[in-house]
């Protein structure tokens, strides 16, 4: 079946398959051919974003541009990256048990 959305960056993309299944992240780059670099801010951070197949994700409708997210200039950060998700209603969710 052909994914009605392209894998570009600034794309969100629910996880399909892998321990990261259920979740949602953004797309930061193309790494080659069907794959992508992906990160959500918490479990994935832009320090050491997760390299993911297409295959094993599904593309949303929503497209962010990536500096748009951080209208202030500068670098952008992993708390910008948590807070376009929860903007677009894909806020992980949290259970009270993975609270110290």
């Amino acid at each position: 079946m052909k994914e009605p959305f392209a894998f570009e960056p600034g794309r969100i993309v629910e996880s399909i398959q892998g321990r990261d299944k259920g979740g949602f992240f953004l797309i930061l780059e193309n790494a080659g051919e069907g794959i992508v670099m992906i990160a959500d801010g918490s479990r994935h951070r832009l320090e050491h974003p997760k390299k993911k197949k297409t295959k094993h994700l599904r593309a949303k409708p929503v497209r962010l541009d990536l500096r748009a997210l951080r209208p202030e200039g500068g670098a952008l950060q992993n708390s910008d990256l948590r807070r376009a998700l929860a903007a677009n209603g894909f806020a992980e969710e949290r259970s009270l048990c993975e609270e110290g």
